[in-house]
């Protein structure tokens, strides 16, 4: 029979073409493939389903061997690759061998096989059949982790071969034609889909004395963990907490503990982290923890030890910022804080006995790192003594100080640089919280003395390599930036004995000439932290002078200088976002603390014009500032001289204080959504003040020690500051306000009036509510005193209306005013225009001209005399000769006719032949200008 027959026939059809009919017993026929098809790869699959048939069979007494062939045979048709159409059918039979394991050991190597070529690519038919085939490829990768229970170390490290060949595809070993390779991805996303991670995470609980075993599985969830799905997945099977308390597991090869700390910090990266750190706040989980970076720490030497035990520190660290975590009660805490203080302080424990940290990068790591978990841990309050015990505040101390020269030193300049600046921050957490170590210490001289060395010309070049060191390279602003937040932790702890000794020491004049030093040398390359060092030094005075007039004596002139000069700044540069803001706010704190108060530095900042720059800030209506610097204008207003310094002054086209302030009333509340007409009129009589946010919430009953919203409005808006300044300044006399300004000081006149109306108004709600009765006497006072703050309403409304009635009429009578202008306006370029077209009547017409000529000069006679008196010189007040009809003197210049032509402006009238000619005059003759007899006479006879 030819091979192509054999084929044919193999597939029930006859060799023409034609098929045969179905016999009524199907019998399978595992593969006929002929020897050059084999060579070229054709793909013949068997029919799984006649082998699930026969494996499901349990009667025959030859029945295992036949079951042992059937799946040889089924091994050797797919050893090029499962077909994804068929992954269910060949993962039912594994899973039928994997149950015959138990009581017939011979089906672990089918099994083995068939997991051997579950490593190799799935192959597809159709571009499709990923999609199609996706649940039962999902089901079917699941089902490995359930065969974890197998009790064959040779199955179980199979398995896990098989799940890492996800992640490492094998290449087919042959190119089938008709089906081409899954994409690599498409397992591991199978795995996810199927949950495969949780069910390896289940099976480690089967493996607590299989090191192999385990390893292989550590393996397998290392791989797993590289994707959130699955490291969600196994945070519910509990995975932190499972392979943390294994980490100290005897393990020779050192893989354990690497990958279960690489499978740590996955779920700690891709997870939700409070859930890790939930499942590792465990006592057992710390105590293990302690226990492996005490070994690491002690006798780990090589690279890879120190790396290790400084990831087991940031887990440490992550623990440890759960504050219910027993980082004290396992002792880990104690032994960390040792570990930290053992090179500055030196101690007997034999933990640290004989050890030495080195220079190298593993070690400089570990020193900052436990710098960073000191200031975690000292968060909780009960490690205070743990930290008193270790001398960590002497510890941290040694690093305040300059850098000695000649010295050998344990680091590299770099090094050491970094780590004094870590040092000093740390301090600034720690310190804090053990003020009688940080005097014992002294502290203070400590930190004084570095600042001033911070400030000296001591040559120094800084690194600045660091996050502590930012902006710090060539100089030493990092140092004192961070010398300076100390300080500002220290001073802001507002303890008398702490302060008072920086004071003695001469701190507030060291503050003053380090800002007058940084103002007088601006650098511009690092101004975000000089900014940032002239905001600290101004808290830190501020922190020393509040409420010591003594201080502030000692902040003095010199003192309001440098504030002046930062507010000052131009207003541009607070929006640049380098810390201007933030100056700004910590000089508005300096001006309330360090000038407020002390007469003499009011004086002072009233004379170099301090209220005026205080007003062109609040000028520039940014709400930020508002409230900080009308709290110090209410403050200011109560010296004498404030007054006439903000009425003096003017803002953009001519505004004045009271006009500025009642505008920022109005904007105010239209934030606050307070009801007003268009004219800024009151509408609600009964609550004139009411904002959105108190018509939202109801009056609901509260204990006597508890402010009411109507209370908690005060401070929480501007309006009550606004109200004291312009009653400091007095209400009736304010200049430069407008009508709606005038509108708007009604409400502000009577604005403590309405509130305490409004504070009754809850009070009587209140009761209601309470469903209490008051007595006649007092229900009558109360509905008095509600209808008494009703009519005051009523009564501001009512002069509101008379005010926008008297400047309606007052627009009116100056739009009338404006009217009447443009009227006279229009009548005068009328009679200019009629004046106008009379005058060129006159030139353009002789009759015209004769006739205004004779109304003229009878003018002219009727104006004079009629009887004159005897012995009079009559004057001719009339020029004869002259063609003009307006009024004349005796000397006309004509500029539009040229002298030149006419030999003078009145050669031709009879005045110019009685009078002598004139040289330059208006009269002169032209001597080529020849009178009429004259030149008859020329004429020849």
């Amino acid at each position: 029979m030819p091979t192509g027959e054999a084929a044919a026939m193999a597939e029930g059809q006859d060799p023409r073409g034609r098929s045969k009919p179905s016999s009524p017993r199907h019998i399978p026929v595992i593969a006929v493939v002929a020897e050059d098809q084999e060579t070229q790869g054709v793909f013949k699959p068997m029919d799984p389903n006649h082998v699930i048939k026969l494996l499901e069979e349990n009667d025959k007494g030859d029945l295992e061997e036949k079951q042992l062939q059937s799946v040889k045979k089924l091994v050797q048709c797919y050893q090029n690759g499962f077909p994804l159409r068929d992954l269910a059918q060949i993962f039912k039979i594994m899973n039928l061998c994997a149950e015959k394991i138990k009581t017939q050991h011979q089906f672990v190597k089918p099994v083995y096989n068939i997991l051997k070529l579950c490593s190799l690519p799935f192959l597809k038919k159709k571009v499709s059949d990923e999609i199609t085939y996706a649940e039962d490829t999902a089901n079917s990768i699941a089902s490995l982790g359930d065969l974890m229970k197998i009790p064959s170390s040779e199955l179980r490290i199979q398995i896990c071969k098989c799940i890492v060949n996800f992640y490492h595809a094998e290449p087919p070993k042959k190119h089938i034609p008709g089906y081409q390779q899954a994409s690599s991805s498409y397992k591991a996303k199978m795995a996810e889909v199927g949950g495969l991670a949780k069910t390896m995470v289940q099976s480690m609980a089967l493996l607590e004395n299989q090191l192999i075993e385990k390893l292989w599985v550590l393996k397998v969830l290392q791989h797993l963990s590289t994707s959130e799905v699955n490291c969600a997945l196994m945070v519910k099977a509990q995975a932190a907490s499972e392979i943390c308390v294994h980490l100290n597991d005897p393990d020779p090869s050192g893989q354990l503990l690497f990958r279960s700390s690489e499978i740590l910090w996955n779920l700690l990266e891709k997870s939700p982290k409070e859930e890790i750190i939930q499942q590792l706040s465990t006592l057992e989980c710390l105590m293990t923890l302690k226990e492996v970076f005490k070994n690491l720490f002690m006798r780990g030497f090589s690279h890879y030890d120190r790396q290790l035990r400084n990831d087991i520190l940031v887990i440490t660290t992550i623990i440890a910022q759960n504050q219910g975590a027993p980082m004290i009660e396992c002792g880990f805490t104690r032994d960390l804080i040792l570990f930290t203080t053992f090179n500055e302080v030196k101690s007997q424990n034999p933990l640290v006995k004989g050890l030495k940290l080195s220079n190298s990068y593993e070690d400089f790591e570990l020193k900052k790192l436990l710098f960073n978990i000191i200031v975690i841990l000292c968060k909780d309050l009960p490690t205070v003594q743990l930290l008193i015990d270790g001398k960590v505040v002497l510890a941290l101390l040694t690093y305040v100080k300059k850098p000695e020269k000649h010295k050998v030193m344990e680091w590299s300049a770099a090094q050491y640089e970094e780590l004094q600046l870590h040092a000093i921050a740390t301090l600034s957490s720690v310190a804090p919280l053990l003020i009688e170590e940080y005097l014992s210490c002294q502290g203070n001289a400590r930190v004084l003395a570095f600042l001033e060395w911070c400030e000296s010309e001591d040559p120094f070049f800084s690194h600045g390599n660091s996050f502590h060191g930012t902006s710090g390279r060539g100089n030493k602003f990092a140092q004192m930036r961070y010398t300076l937040r100390l300080l500002r932790a220290m001073v802001h702890l507002e303890n008398e004995t702490v302060n008072a000794d920086l004071c003695e020491k001469g701190t507030i004049q060291q503050l003053i000439g380090i800002f007058k030093n940084i103002i007088s040398h601006p650098n511009e390359k690092e101004e975000a932290i000089l900014l940032e060092i002239q905001s600290d030094i101004l808290l830190i005075l501020s922190g020393l002078c509040e409420h010591h007039i003594q201080r502030k004596e000692i902040f003095g002139t010199e003192g309001v200088d440098i504030i002046l000069h930062v507010m000052k700044t131009d207003p541009k540069k607070l929006q640049s976002g380098l810390g201007y803001s933030v100056l700004l706010f910590s000089t508005l704190d300096s001006i309330w603390c360090c000038v407020l108060g002390c007469y003499p530095s009011e004086d002072y900042f009233l004379e170099k014009e301090g209220i005026f720059i205080l007003l062109d800030v609040l000028a520039l209506n940014q709400k930020k500032f508002c409230n900080l610097i009308l709290g110090i204008m209410v403050e200011f207003c109560d010296n004498p001289k404030t007054a006439a310094h903000v009425n003096a002054w003017r803002g953009k086209k001519d505004q004045t204080a009271a006009s500025l302030l009642i505008k920022l009333w109005r904007k105010e509340e239209k934030e606050l959504g307070v009801k007003r007409d268009k004219y800024g009129k009151i509408i609600d009589t009964k609550k004139p003040l009411f904002t959105s946010f108190q018509e939202e919430q109801k009056t609901t009953p509260l204990p006597a020690n508890c402010p009411s919203i109507a209370v908690m409005d005060v401070a929480e808006n501007i309006r009550a500051k606004i109200y004291a300044v312009l009653g400091k300044l007095d209400f009736e006399n304010l200049p430069g306000l407008s009508a709606e300004d005038f509108v708007t000081l009604c409400i502000i006149h009577r604005y403590l009036d309405f509130k305490i109306g409004e504070i009754w108004n809850e009070i009587y709600e209140e009761i209601k509510l309470e469903n209490l009765r008051p007595v006649t006497s007092d229900k009558r006072i109360l509905e008095t005193i509600t209808t008494a703050s009703e009519n005051i309403g009523k009564m501001v409304a009512s002069l509101q209306s008379e005010m926008i009635e008297s400047q309606v009429r007052h627009d009116v009578q100056n739009e009338q005013k404006v009217y009447t202008k443009i009227q006279t306006s229009h009548k005068q370029r009328e009679l200019a225009n009629k004046s106008w077209e009379n005058f060129l009547a006159r030139t353009s017409n002789a009759k015209t001209l004769k006739k205004a000529k004779r109304l003229q000069e009878k003018a002219i006679e009727s104006s004079k005399y009629n009887e004159r008196p005897q012995n009079a010189v009559s004057h001719p007040t009339v020029i004869k000769g002259l063609n003009t009809t307006v009024p004349s003197g005796r000397v006309v210049t004509v500029e539009s006719t040229p002298v030149r032509l006419l030999g003078g402006p009145l050669a031709d009238t009879d005045i110019a032949l009685k009078k002598l000619p004139v040289r330059g005059g208006a009269l002169q003759r032209v001597k080529a200008v020849k009178t009429v007899d004259e030149a008859k006479k020329s004429i020849p006879t």
